[in-house]
């Protein structure tokens, strides 16, 4: 019922932004030069750099909703990643475990990124940021997650939250 609800709500404000002449919110992502990330790929253990094309999917589709979660309809943000430095490290060394990736205090999460927000009757905002979690393996929900990008979205979420979601008039 909570969901039909909630359904009906969008479909209605969608509808509403629409018939102002107001564009849905959007989100684009871009990656420049995959190919020299410093580790970016789930499937290759090892030193290799370069980014899995999975990854960059899977990274894009999050932001686009995040974007739908927390844009305003009218504003586009244009994300431009430079540089992904996945959670945790493989350990070739380890015989018994090759391929695992191994999650430890000192390699946390990393992304390169810079962005460029347009809304309606306000400049650009442009920025570049590092954005990094070191607590990841303290983060809530984290145990349990068969997720193999769940520290990366986490750390996204935190940080589109804080830069682009709506804020209550004072």
């Amino acid at each position: 019922m909570r969901s039909t609800l909630a359904c009906a709500a969008l479909l209605v404000l969608a509808y509403d932004s629409m018939a102002q002449g107001i564009p849905p919110a959007q989100v684009q992502v871009s990656f420049d030069h995959p190919e020299k990330f410093r580790d970016a790929s789930l499937n290759s253990p090892g030193y290799e750099r370069g980014a899995d094309p999975e990854v960059m999917k899977v990274l894009t589709r999050h932001l686009e909703k995040l974007g739908q979660r927390y844009l305003q309809p009218g504003q586009r943000v244009h994300i431009d990643i430079r540089d992904i430095d996945l959670a945790g490290r493989y350990e070739p060394w380890n015989s018994q475990a090759y391929n695992v990736r191994f999650m430890r205090e000192i390699t946390w999460p990393t992304i390169d990124l810079s962005y460029t927000l347009v809304q309606p009757g306000q400049p650009e905002r442009k920025a570049q940021e590092r954005v990094s979690d070191k607590m990841y393996l303290s983060r809530p929900g984290r145990v349990g997650s068969s997720d193999r990008l769940y520290a990366e979205k986490a750390m996204l979420d935190d940080w589109f939250r804080q830069r682009f979601a709506a804020r209550p008039a004072p």
